[in-house]
Order: C-alpha cells, then sequence, then structure tokens
C-alpha cells in the first residue's frame, strides 16, 4: 500500500453538530475521509461511553459510562457471549446518540461520494484504554479483572466490525485505528500491565479486523516501548506524536525494520494540537518530517518505504480544543500533505 503523505484525522473535534465536523474533514483530507467524535455535543460521545452500548454491566448517565453491579452480572455475560458466539455484529451497532458524526458521515457518503476518496477512515477505543478507565464495584479498574478485560476486547472487537461492515458498501479500502492513549507510559509504573497481556489483547482485537480486510493502525500520543505495536502482527500502521517522540521511536529501530517487512507503515502526527503556535508553518513541519526520516535511514530503514507508506495526522484528537484552532490545525496538515505530495493545494 503506498499512501505518500496522505492526510487524516485521529476522532475527535471540538463541534456540536456533526455537518461543520464534515466539512471540515471533506475539506481538508479529502482522500482519507474519518467520521467526527463530538465529545461537545454529548456525554454519550466521550471515547469511553460511545462504545460502551451492550457490553455488559456498562451504564451511561449525565457524568458518562459507568460499571453497575446491581444486576445480575453474570446472566449479563451470558447474554453478551450469546452474540459473540452467533457472530451477531449488528447487535453491537453504534446507535446515532452516541455517534451522530459517524451517521451523518455515512449519509454523506450515500447522498454523493467524493470522487477523491481512496481510504474511509474508522476508530475504535483500545481495550486497555477502556478498561483502564472504568472500576469495577470494588473500586478496581476494569483491566485487572480478568473476565470483563476479555468481555471488552471481543465487544470492542464487534463494534470495529460493525463499522466495516456498515462502510464496506462503498468499495473503499477501510483503515482502522484503535485509540490506545492508555499505552502511551507503558512500562512505568503508571501503567501495570505486563507485556504478554498487551501483546494478546491487541492481537486478539486487530487480527479479527484484519480477518475482515480492513488496515488496521494504533494511535497512541505518549512515549511508549514502540515495540508492542511493532511487534503486533495485526497492526499496520503505528500513527504517533511526530512533534514529541521522534527520537523515541527512533531507538526502536531494529523493530521498524521488520514491521516494515512485513508491510508496516508510520502515521506520522505531524501538526501538534496542544503546544501549536503561530510560528508553526508547513514548510517548518515538512522539514520536520525530512529530517525524521534521514533519521530512521540513518538507522538503517530504507527511504523509499519510508516515503512510500508514510501518512500524516494532527498529533492526537481535537475534541477539547476550540473550532478555530481546529480549522488552524487541519489547514496546516493538509497543506503539509500537498507539499509532501508535490502538488499545489
Amino acid at each position: 500500500m503506498k499512501l505518500k503523505g496522505l492526510a487524516t484525522g485521529i476522532g475527535s473535534l471540538p463541534y456540536k453538530d456533526a455537518d461543520p465536523a464534515l466539512d471540515l474533514i471533506f475539506k481538508y483530507v479529502p482522500e482519507i475521509p474519518f467520521w467526527p467524535q463530538l465529545p461537545k455535543r454529548d456525554v454519550r460521545e466521550g471515547m469511553l461511553a460511545q462504545f460502551s452500548e451492550k457490553l455488559p454491566c456498562l451504564r451511561v448517565s449525565r457524568e458518562g459510562v459507568f460499571f453497575s453491579a446491581l444486576e445480575d452480572k453474570d446472566k449479563e455475560l451470558e447474554a453478551f457471549y450469546e452474540h459473540i458466539i452467533s457472530g451477531d455484529v449488528d447487535y453491537f451497532k453504534i446507535s446515532a446518540d452516541f455517534a451522530s458524526g459517524l451517521h451523518k458521515f455515512y449519509q454523506r457518503l450515500e447522498v454523493s461520494f467524493p470522487e477523491g476518496i481512496q481510504y474511509i477512515k474508522c476508530h475504535v477505543t483500545g481495550a486497555f484504554t477502556f478498561a483502564a478507565g472504568l472500576k469495577d464495584e470494588e473500586g478496581n479498574a476494569l483491566l485487572h479483572n480478568p473476565v470483563f478485560m476479555q468481555a471488552i476486547i471481543k465487544g470492542l472487537a464487534m463494534k470495529a466490525l460493525w463499522q466495516i461492515n456498515l462502510f464496506r458498501k462503498f468499495n473503499k479500502k477501510i483503515i482502522v485505528f484503535v485509540d490506545e492513549p492508555y499505552l502511551g507510559c507503558f512500562g512505568s509504573a503508571y501503567t501495570p500491565v505486563n507485556r504478554e497481556d498487551v501483546l494478546r489483547g491487541l492481537g486478539e482485537l486487530t487480527q479479527a479486523l484484519k480477518a475482515e480486510g480492513a488496515l488496521v493502525g494504533v494511535h497512541c500520543c505518549g512515549n511508549t516501548d514502540w515495540s508492542i505495536f511493532t511487534d503486533t502482527e495485526g497492526i499496520d500502521i503505528i500513527n504517533f506524536d511526530a512533534s514529541g517522540f521522534l527520537e523515541r521511536l527512533c531507538l526502536y529501530s531494529s523493530n521498524l525494520k521488520s514491521f516494515f517487512k512485513r508491510g508496516g507503515m508510520l502515521c506520522w502526527g505531524i501538526v501538534p494540537t496542544q503546544e501549536l503556535s503561530s510560528l508553526e508553518t508547513a514548510g517548518l513541519l515538512v522539514e520536520k518530517i525530512k529530517a525524521g526520516v534521514e533519521a530512521f535511514v540513518d538507522k538503517g530503514l530504507d527511504r523509499e518505504l519510508l516515503l512510500d507508506r508514510l501518512m500524516i495526522s494532527p498529533a492526537c484528537g481535537l475534541g477539547t480544543l476550540d473550532t478555530a484552532s481546529s480549522e488552524k490545525i487541519f489547514k496546516l496538515l493538509s497543506e503539509v500533505s500537498f507539499t509532501l505530495r508535490g502538488q499545489t493545494p
């Protein structure tokens, strides 16, 4: 797959209505459009609540999603696994109340499908980030409850499979990003999970999506042990914060060689989202990418492969920002993409 500087977004945008969010997406990232998460619109569009429908013992209130042990857990788990075992993907659909951007994105594509689209990007919160953000009745993160952790992995995989099935009708290659910000500190005291469990969990979720023909990416906006992603065979694309952690990723050159050898790609989160200054220009960001490519080449990676399998994005989601900043970030992103592809905006 040759990406050569194509641009996309991560997920969240700071709009309360889907239409202006979609206008932004189709204007600035028309080759790889994505459906927008709108956490400012409704608490149900938060990155945990949005994917909580039909997962066992999870409820949503005005404050967000929470674990409820008031009812029969075993009964809920039994009913949940009946749908898993039967392959009932539609049972796990994401409703319009929880993702208005997804449904309006689909409707726009159905009414008038833009000619320039090369890929359609979907996303789902990763199992480790999801489980780390929820606590059981004893106050422990579901991350450490093996029964519910396994249910979360399977449920989120079904949420992603439902998206693949929904957008398959448009006959474009589908990219699914698994968003794992929690793993940004993997290896520290703040992420008390072992490597084997991470590889197993990532592998189980991503292989289910690979089996349906999707390209699978992982988004991690912090510093981490990048080998947990390069060594997970179901991951095709690693999305990293190129402004903050390029040098750290270079330390994993041997892992990256194996990753590229099996067809891996990098999505450079090249436009800063939290520390964007008025001095940032497309030219400076392009130079940063070029310098980064040379740093990887110095570590023994192939220049042509790096350039062919290079896509770009903002460093992270934009849900906490204002709309003016969001527009500025996507405009810069578009200009960088045009420059990398040798085109004129």
